[in-house]
C-alpha cells in the first residue's frame, strides 16, 4: 500500500509499506480520511525529542473507512476505528477497535478519534443544563465541545484569543494547550468550580497560582482518556450525536487533501486562515 512518512520536520514523502498480516479477529479496512490532530503539529514543525523518519502512516490517529475484509457482520461497512498509522491507504485493526457508522453519515467525513475526545472532554466536565460554562480555545476540540455544551443546555460563552472575558462560571473548559489559554480558563472559575484542562500541553511545564486554586477550591480535571475501549465508546456516542445533528461535521471537518498533499494540510493546520477548523486527507 501507499503510506505518508514524516521524514524530517516540514518533510513528507510517499512510501510503499507493507501491511501488518491480518488475524482472525482483525479486519482489513481501506481508508477514506484521517484528520489531521492539532497534538500532531510539534511532530510536523520538529522537536528535539523526536526522531525521524516517523513509522509509515504516523500521526495519523483520526481514521475512517470501509472494512474490506474480516468478521462478517462489519465487512462492506463503513466504519471509525482506532490507529495511529493512518495516513495511508489501508489498516489493519482489531475488531473490538472499530466502530460502524450509521447510515446518516454516508458520505460525510468523521475523524471518529477527534470527536470522541469531544464526548470525553463533556462527560469529564460534567456539564448540566442552566450550568454557566466557558469554553477557552475555539479550535476543533473547543467547537465540537461548545456543540455538546449547547445541546446539554449550558449557557454557554465561547472564548478565543484577545477576548478580555470577565464573570465566574461553575465550569470552565480549556481547550487550546497554551499557558496563556490555562491562566485565562483558571481566572474565571468560580469558587467550587470545576477547571477541565482539555487542551494538549506538550511543550514543557506548566504553571500554576495554585493559591488561588485552593482559596476558591477548585475541582481540576484532567480530561485526557488513555483507555482504548473508553475511546471506542465515545466514537460510538459521537456518531449517534452526529446522526442526530447535535454534531455538525461539515462546520468541524472543513479542509480536505488528498494524501500526496499531506503537508498541505499540516501547514493548513499549523497556520489556521480565516474558515478554518480542521484539515483531513483522502488517500
Amino acid at each position: 500500500m501507499t503510506a505518508a512518512v514524516v521524514v524530517a520536520p516540514g518533510r513528507v514523502e510517499l512510501s510503499s509499506a507493507e501491511l501488518p498480516e491480518a488475524g482472525p479477529a482483525d479486519a482489513l479496512i481501506r481508508i477514506e480520511g484521517c484528520g489531521i490532530c492539532a497534538s500532531s503539529l510539534p511532530l510536523w514543525e520538529g522537536r528535539e525529542w523526536f526522531e525521524y523518519p516517523f513509522p509509515p502512516g504516523a500521526p495519523g490517529h483520526e481514521p475512517w473507512g470501509e472494512v474490506e475484509s474480516g468478521p462478517r457482520e462489519i465487512v462492506g461497512r463503513r466504519v471509525a476505528f482506532l490507529s495511529d498509522r493512518a495516513f495511508a491507504e489501508r489498516a489493519v485493526v482489531p475488531s473490538d477497535q472499530i466502530v460502524a457508522l450509521p447510515a446518516e453519515l454516508d458520505g460525510l467525513p468523521f475523524p471518529g478519534e477527534a470527536l470522541a475526545c469531544a464526548v470525553l472532554v463533556l462527560r469529564r466536565a460534567d456539564v448540566s443544563a442552566g450550568q454557566t460554562v466557558a469554553i477557552v480555545g475555539l479550535g476543533f476540540l473547543g467547537r465540537a465541545t461548545a456543540q455538546l455544551c449547547r445541546a446539554a443546555g449550558a449557557n454557554l460563552v465561547e472564548i478565543r484569543r484577545g477576548d478580555e472575558p470577565d464573570g465566574e462560571f461553575e465550569r470552565v473548559i480549556e481547550c487550546a494547550g497554551t499557558q496563556e489559554a490555562l491562566d485565562t480558563a483558571a481566572c474565571l472559575v468560580a469558587t467550587r468550580g470545576r477547571l477541565v484542562i482539555a487542551g494538549y500541553h506538550q511543550d514543557g511545564p506548566r504553571t500554576v497560582d495554585l493559591q488561588s486554586w485552593n482559596w476558591r477550591g477548585l475541582d481540576v480535571v484532567n480530561a485526557h482518556e488513555r483507555d482504548p475501549l473508553a475511546v471506542i465508546a465515545a466514537i460510538e456516542e459521537a456518531a449517534r450525536l452526529a446522526a442526530a445533528g447535535i454534531l455538525d461535521l461539515a462546520a468541524l471537518a472543513t479542509h480536505r487533501f488528498p494524501l500526496e498533499r499531506l503537508g498541505e494540510a499540516f501547514e493548513a493546520a499549523r497556520t489556521r486562515h480565516d474558515g478554518f477548523v480542521k484539515a483531513w486527507v483522502a488517500p
